[in-house]
């Protein structure tokens, strides 16, 4: 009855979630805790650290009623990247965290070049934190010049659990400050953006000890190791069991993202594809992100008045089955309603339907969108494969992956297998959870493990050539949407 579990604490933006785990990889509880942002500008996005840590402990105590929860050994944290919480010296946070999806930072990434970016694995993009700590020197800079750390969201809360300031090699390689392949803090990013490395926290890998729990009133022993952890994206590969060069996955969820893992740093800044640590020792990740994912659905749901996005997806497959091409005449839709990342790097950017006739109905434009999305996907994928990364099937988590038509859509367009999985919307906790166990010495078995698979589509070689032709038209519409703010 003595088996250690471990705690799962995932950090996202709009929900924390927490689980507790046993040695066998069952799921003995789960919490969650949702979250709101605050936008006080056009495109400002922030939220208070504390309220992290609030929604932190009031998860603990809904697991806290769980038997298990006696046993935990180990803490693993994920959570959402990019993010800046500044601290003082006393650790007081001094300004709202500045999150992924904060915009306010474009022209300082322009400034900041690209003399870096094969170092740092990226190009300077407003959403990562380099940029965001360059405004804060330009704009608010007594606030800049009380700043003793930055750290990124899911460490700030380790600094509430254990005091201390520590965070790990796949949220570091999303701040744009460290050298990617050698996985240390680069100096020169960090001067060009006012900073110097002693502003760092120290680094550890996502699977080794980082310190114990402190914190009291938690209900938890001084004795429970926490993890590195990682970001959202690394830790929920390490859930799904994507630990492997050739293994790769699409997260379609608010924002999108395709990622290939790899044995060494493998990025195309120019091409805006990322090149990031993976949450494991000796690993890295190749990703092309999209700004706006399964978001899209939501959004096309709302303008056609339809109560929810399943009515929409149950008109669609009425109207487009899916076992059949569609026909050429059906709109396009560019997915851009937030910018884009890869491979187009512009902020900026923004969505579109062309083709709208008097005959297009809710259906058509449901397709198009998630078409349109897919299509968006395809073109951060060839970006990807610049690099050299290869991916045979892809598993397919967040919200978009419970559509089968989309799952289906996604592998027509790709033409790679497409698979979900059992449980992948815990697979950032159970990520988590695996890493803790890592820094207690136990649960290597359970890395390879990976997650029972639900369904598998493969591709409709029938439709490859209508949808390439269609995926040519859409490509074609890029030069005006960007005309629209040059």
């Amino acid at each position: 009855m003595n088996d250690p579990v471990s705690l799962g604490i995932d950090l996202g933006t709009s929900e924390l979630k927490a689980i507790l785990m046993d040695t066998g990889g069952a799921v003995l509880a789960h919490a969650g805790v949702r979250l709101i942002v605050s936008r006080r500008h056009s495109g400002w996005s922030e939220q208070a650290p504390e309220d992290w840590w609030q929604a932190c402990l009031q998860a603990l105590d809904q697991l806290r009623q769980h038997a298990a929860f006696a046993r935990v050994a180990c803490i693993g944290l994920s959570g959402q990247m990019h993010g800046a919480v500044l601290l003082g010296d006393d650790n007081r946070v001094l300004y709202p965290a500045i999150l992924w999806d904060d915009s306010r930072a474009v022209v300082q990434a322009q400034q900041l070049g690209v003399e870096h970016a094969e170092v740092t694995g990226s190009l300077p993009m407003a959403g990562l934190t380099a940029p965001k700590l360059l405004w804060l020197q330009q704009h608010e800079p007594e606030v800049f010049n009380a700043i003793d750390c930055v750290l990124s969201p899911k460490d700030y809360l380790r600094l509430r659990l254990c005091g201390e300031r520590i965070s790990e090699m796949s949220d570091a390689a999303g701040t744009l400050w460290l050298n990617v392949a050698q996985r240390e803090w680069f100096s020169p990013m960090l001067r060009a953006t006012g900073l110097a490395p002693a502003q760092m926290p120290r680094l550890v890998e996502g699977g080794s000890a980082s310190a114990c729990v402190t914190a009291v009133g938690l209900g938890l022993s001084p004795q429970v190791v926490i993890a590195g952890g990682g970001g959202d994206n690394p830790v929920a590969a390490v859930g799904i069991g994507a630990i492997n060069a050739g293994d790769g996955f699409i997260t379609l969820g608010t924002s999108a993202a395709i990622v290939a893992i790899t044995d060494h740093a493998a990025g195309n800044p120019a091409s805006a594809v990322h090149s990031f640590c993976h949450a494991l020792p000796e690993r890295w990740y190749t990703m092309g992100a999209m700004l706006a994912g399964a978001s899209c659905l939501r959004w096309v749901t709302r303008l056609t008045g339809l109560p929810d996005e399943q009515t929409l997806l149950d008109q669609v497959q009425a109207q487009l089955p899916i076992e059949q091409g569609v026909p050429l005449s059906t709109p396009l839709f560019l997915p851009y309603l937030a910018g884009e990342r890869t491979p187009h790097n512009d902020p900026l950017l923004r969505g579109g339907f062309m083709g709208l006739g008097h005959d297009c109905t809710p259906a058509m434009l449901g397709y198009a969108v998630m078409e349109g999305v897919g299509f968006g996907l395809l073109d951060a994928w060839r970006a990807v494969q610049s690099t050299g990364a290869e991916v045979k099937s892809f598993a397919l988590v967040g919200g978009g992956a419970r559509s089968e038509y989309w799952a289906q859509l996604l592998a027509n367009i790709l033409q790679r297998e497409v698979f979900t999985l059992h449980g992948s919307e815990l697979s950032a906790c159970i990520g988590a959870a695996k890493l803790g166990f890592m820094a207690i010495g136990q649960g290597s078995d359970l890395l390879a493990a990976g997650m029972p698979v639900k369904v598998r589509y493969v591709p409709d070689t029938l439709q490859r050539e209508i949808l390439e032709f269609r995926f040519l038209r859409f490509r074609g519409l890029l030069s005006a949407a960007q005309g629209l703010h040059a």
